[in-house]
Order: C-alpha cells, then structure tokens, then sequence
C-alpha cells in the first residue's frame, strides 16, 4: 500500500520561481498573526498581539466601565472576538435609541464602541524595530524586480507597520485615499489599476488606524494615528455611507482573485473571517486559473477554516507546520534524502527546520522565515548564519509524491 506525502522542495522550488519574476500578479493576505509573530525592538513577543491576546488585553482595559454589558454581550453570542463583540456594539448603538440592552441605551453603545477604539489604537500604534524586520524585507522583495503587475497587499491588520516599511523604503503605494488634511476615498481608483505597478497597492480590509468618519459620514484618512473607524464590515451591509470604503476593497479582492493567472498568498491568517473567506472561496469557483498558497503557523489539524476551503478548492492550498493539503490531497510532508540541485541546502534550511528526534518541519507558516524566503528568493542562495545545518530525513520507501 502506497503511502502519499508532499515533497517541499518540489512546491518552493516552484514557489521561488515565481516570487523571483515580476511577470505573474502576485497578492500578499495578511492577517494578526503576521505582528504576533515578531519582536518588539527590546526583543519581548509580541510586537502586536493577535486577535484573542488583543480582545483580552481590550476587555479587561474597558471592563471596569463596562462589565455589566461585556457579560451580556458575550452570552447573545458564541463569538467572542473584539470585532464580533464591536460589530454587535454598533449595531446596537444605530438601532436601539433610548432602549436600554443590558443596561445602556443606543447613545451608551456608542461611546463603548468608540472607547474600545480608543484602546485598540493603544495597542496596535506601535513603530517598526529600528533593525531590519519581516515588513522591510516584504518590502525589499517588492521592489527588488521590475513588475508587469502591482503587487497587491490585502490586510485586516490595523497597525502602520506596511506604511511605515514602505516609507523607510521610499517606495510609493496607493491605500485608496487621496489628498492631504482628510484624504478621501476613491473607488474608482481602486476597482482600476491604472496606476504604475510600481505602486504596490495596500487594502486595509477591517480599517486602519487614522481613518475616522467625517461630518458628512464618509471615512478619511487624517494621517494621525488615532483609531476612530475600525470596523468589522460584515455588519454595515444597509449602510451605505459607511460601508464604501469596505465594500470596494474586499470587491477588490474578489476582482484580485477573478484575474487569470492570478497569485495570492496569506501569512497570519486562519481563514475564520468568514465574508472574507466566502469572497475568497467564491472567486477560485469561478476562475480554476487563480489560485491561493496559504501558509500556517499551527499544525495542520489547528487550521479548521483554512483545511476546510483547501478540501473544497484544489487551487487553494494549506502549507502547515507538519503537513500540507495540496490538490485537494491532505498529506505529511517528507523531503527526499537528496537535494534537488547542488547549492540547495541553504535554501532548504530556508523552510525546513529540525524539529527534535530526528524529524523536522517546515516553517514558513511564522512570518520571519516566510519574508526572508521571498526576500531572498532572488539570490541563488539563502544563507542564513543563525539557521542550523539542513537534517536530511529520507522519504518513505514506499511513499509516492504528490
């Protein structure tokens, strides 16, 4: 009985191709995995935390104000998250009026929803280390090649961290907003792509940080960094006036991915966002020609949302630390007793690591190793000083790749 398993040196082999060329449309996802997994500039973890370190660290900020309705909150849902619970805080603020729900009427929601923005500006409004980061070396691949096509950067991060390694980097990029003292927002210039491709494209899909709602209604840019609109946009479907902004961008994404011959790969991100998800799923129903690599932080049966979409999908696949599901096969990874070519040692220490008693496991999935494979991804080795030898594991006898 033959057993299947997935060789990674054949994927990133291929993987390295194509990252190394300006010619495919390539897309980055990433999500609040992405800061989680990187130091601050003291060398604590983590930079930002993700999305359950930061509900706590904003629940317990409000909780003395607030406890009466964090409580009732949490039992009308089996969501928990910060966005699920600001989502349910906004809606009750524009539909209850002078009701009280748990003891605070629309007006009091309101001023919640505005005060846990407040908080999670706090917390997200962090600089880059001053030493190179994985955001600096995203945005050296970038703009390391001349490109036929803009890279585009779809995000439900909050944070400044892509600006500020664009910036650093003099390089230009287009967000959708245009102008100075309140930059607006331009659907057309973000559902068109006639702009340079040397202008990457950043799509904050849940909000940013200086974005805020105007006397008019519309969200601007201000260029601060305090946070007034962040939003789960799953929630503002009847409202026009605030859910321009979040309905052009993730149309974006569906358009991104509809695009023949079309890559996106996502960092940090689990895949349970789910109207993110569904725009993702029904846009590689329709184009077989798109296709999305999404590389994992946990083991393969932690990434529930991620195995799901790559089982129904055969051009979305899950690259996780112990295994990967890749044409719709869900398999372990084994990587042959030889190297592909003579100098691809280093580059296979690149993204397999020991893992103890003699086994190891790839590692793209953690956001340091994932931007040095694709900043080095045009050098014809990626040495790396503080990478242990390659530990050569030898495929299975019987196996047969995948």
């Amino acid at each position: 009985m033959s057993v299947s398993f997935h060789n990674p040196d054949q994927y990133m082999a291929s993987l390295r191709t194509i990252i190394a060329q300006g010619r495919k449309r390539i897309g980055l996802l990433v999500g609040a995995g992405a800061p989680a997994g990187m130091k601050r500039e003291d060398g604590t973890l983590p930079l930002i935390p993700a999305v359950a370190g930061l509900t706590a660290q904003i629940l317990a900020a409000i909780e003395p104000t607030y406890k009466a309705q964090i409580e009732g909150l949490k039992k009308d849902s089996a969501k928990h998250d910060i966005e699920t619970l600001l989502s349910r805080i906004r809606s009750l603020s524009t539909v209850i009026g002078t009701t009280k729900i748990h003891d605070l009427d629309g007006d009091g929601y309101k001023t919640m929803a505005e005060t846990i923005c407040a908080e999670i500006g706090k917390v997200v409004k962090v600089r880059l280390p001053s030493k190179p980061s994985p955001y600096s070396e995203l945005v050296s691949w970038v703009t390391g090649a001349p490109r036929a096509h803009p890279v585009e950067i779809f995000t439900t991060n909050y944070d400044l961290l892509f600006e500020e390694a664009f910036e650093r980097a003099h390089a230009p990029y287009f967000d959708g907003f245009t102008g100075a003292r309140e930059a607006f927002f331009d659907p057309a210039s973000v559902s068109g792509d006639a702009l340079s491709p040397r202008w990457t494209r950043l799509w904050k899909l849940h909000g940013s940080l200086g974005w805020k709602a105007n006397e008019q209604g519309e969200v601007v840019r201000t260029g601060q960094t305090d946070a007034t609109h962040l939003i789960f946009p799953e929630h503002l479907k009847y409202d026009q006036t605030q859910k321009a902004p979040y309905a052009a961008l993730l149309d974006r994404l569906r358009t991104f991915l509809s695009t023949e011959d079309t890559l996106l790969v996502s960092i940090g991100f689990s895949f349970a966002d789910a109207h993110i998800a569904a725009r993702i799923d029904e846009a590689l129903a329709a184009n077989p020609a798109a296709s999305v690599f999404a590389f994992q932080f946990q083991p393969l049966d932690k990434e529930v949302c991620a195995v799901e979409l790559a089982l129904r999908r055969p051009n979305f696949s899950v690259y996780a630390r112990d295994k990967a599901v890749i044409n719709g096969v869900a398999a372990d990874w084994s990587a042959p007793s030889e190297f592909p070519t003579k100098d691809w040692g280093p580059i296979r220490a690149s993204y397999w690591a020991p893992a103890g008693a003699g086994a190891c496991e790839f590692k793209l999935g953690a956001i340091d190793a994932f931007a040095r494979f694709f900043a080095n991804s045009r050098s014809p080795q990626a040495f790396d000083a503080a990478l242990p030898a390659p530990v050569l594991v030898a495929a299975p006898a019987a196996a047969s790749p995948v």
